[in-house]
C-alpha cells in the first residue's frame, strides 16, 4: 500500500491512498462505521480505476492509521441504547469537514464522493452543508437518521453494540461471525479472504472505542432529513434488498429526502459489498458520474 497523511485541520490527520491517473475525474470513497478504508477492498478500486478515475480511499477518524480522538469520552452502551449522547466529541458534520480537508490537501476542488454505510452519512452531509466539493454522491446502504427507517433488524443489535475481543485470533473470529449475520445471503463469500481483510485492519490499527464514538457521531448528528434536501449534486442511492443492518427503508427514505436521487436495489445484497455485486455497483457508480460530468455546464448556467 502506498500510504500517505494529510493534515485536514483542527488537529486531525488522514491515511489515504490513490489509485489510478493523476489527472482523471476524482472518486473519494468514504468507509463506514468502525471500518478502515480496506474495507474498499484493493481490487474494488483498482477495478473502478481501470474504469478511467483516480480512486482515493481513506481512514476515517478514529479508525485505521488516522488521528484517534484518544482523549475523548467513548459514549456508554446505554447512551447508545436511549440515543443520548451529550457528550459526543464529534458529529458527522465534523467527518465531513475532515473530508473537505483531504480534498484540498490532494489539490482537488470537488470529486466524484461515494459513501457506504455511516461513509454514506458523511458523504450526504458534506453534499449538503459543502456544496461545491462534490460532483456527484453517491450514497451506499445508508440512511436518513430518520427513527423509523433504516433501523437495524432486532437480531442485529448485538452486532452493532457488542464489546470486540482484543486478542487478534478472538477478534477475527468475532468478525466472521458478524460478517456472516450482517452480509448478504444472496452473493457468495470467500471466508479466507474476509479473515485476511479483518485480520490486515486488526494488524493495522486494532482500536475498540472507535466503532462506540463514531455510533455517537451518528446518534447526535440526529435526523438529517431536512439537511438533505438541500443537496443539489447529481444523487445516487444503492441498498441492498436484504440489509439486516440497515433496513432497505433507510435507501428508501434517502432517495427521498434528496432532491431527483435515484435508487437502485440490489437483491441478495446486505450490509456489505460482496464481490458477485461489483459488476453492478461499478457500472452504476461509473454511469452516475459519467453523467454528471456531462451535466455539469447546464447545472453551473443554471446557478
Amino acid at each position: 500500500m502506498d500510504e500517505r497523511f494529510a493534515e485536514v485541520g483542527r488537529g486531525i490527520t488522514l491515511c489515504h491512498e490513490t489509485f489510478g491517473d493523476p489527472s482523471a475525474p476524482p472518486v473519494l470513497l468514504i468507509m463506514g462505521l468502525g471500518m478502515q478504508m480496506i474495507g474498499w477492498d484493493d481490487r474494488f478500486c483498482a477495478a473502478l480505476a481501470d474504469r478511467g478515475f483516480q480512486v482515493t480511499r481513506f481512514d476515517n477518524r478514529d479508525a485505521g492509521r488516522s488521528t484517534h480522538l484518544d482523549g475523548a469520552p467513548v459514549p456508554r452502551l446505554r447512551q447508545l441504547v436511549r440515543r443520548r449522547i451529550p457528550d459526543a466529541p464529534y458529529r458527522l458534520a465534523d467527518m465531513a469537514l475532515d473530508t473537505a480537508g483531504l480534498l484540498s490537501s490532494l489539490g482537488l476542488q470537488d470529486a466524484h464522493v461515494v459513501g457506504a454505510s455511516m461513509g454514506g452519512m458523511i458523504a450526504q452531509t458534506l453534499a449538503a452543508r459543502h456544496p461545491q466539493r462534490v460532483r456527484s454522491l453517491t450514497s451506499i446502504m445508508s440512511s436518513t437518521g430518520a427513527l423509523l427507517t433504516g433501523q437495524p433488524a432486532l437480531r442485529s443489535y448485538p452486532v452493532v453494540l457488542g464489546r470486540a475481543p482484543r486478542d487478534r485470533e478472538a477478534y477475527v473470529e468475532h468478525a466472521l461471525r458478524m460478517w456472516a449475520r450482517i452480509g448478504s445471503p444472496g452473493f457468495d463469500r470467500d471466508e479466507d479472504e474476509l479473515r485476511a481483510m479483518v485480520g490486515r485492519g486488526y494488524d493495522r490499527a486494532f482500536d475498540p472505542r472507535c466503532t462506540a464514538r463514531q455510533l455517537g457521531a451518528i446518534i447526535a448528528s440526529g435526523d438529517r432529513r431536512r439537511e438533505l434536501r438541500a443537496i443539489t449534486a447529481p444523487t445516487l442511492v444503492i441498498h441492498g434488498e436484504a440489509d439486516r443492518l440497515v433496513a432497505p427503508s433507510g435507501g428508501r427514505a434517502t432517495a427521498r429526502a434528496i432532491p431527483g436521487a435515484r435508487l437502485l436495489t440490489i437483491p441478495g445484497m446486505g450490509h456489505d459489498l460482496p464481490s458477485g455485486a461489483w459488476p453492478q455497483i461499478l457500472r452504476a457508480i461509473e454511469d452516475h458520474a459519467r453523467a454528471a460530468d456531462a451535466g455539469a455546464p447546464a447545472r453551473r448556467a443554471a446557478a
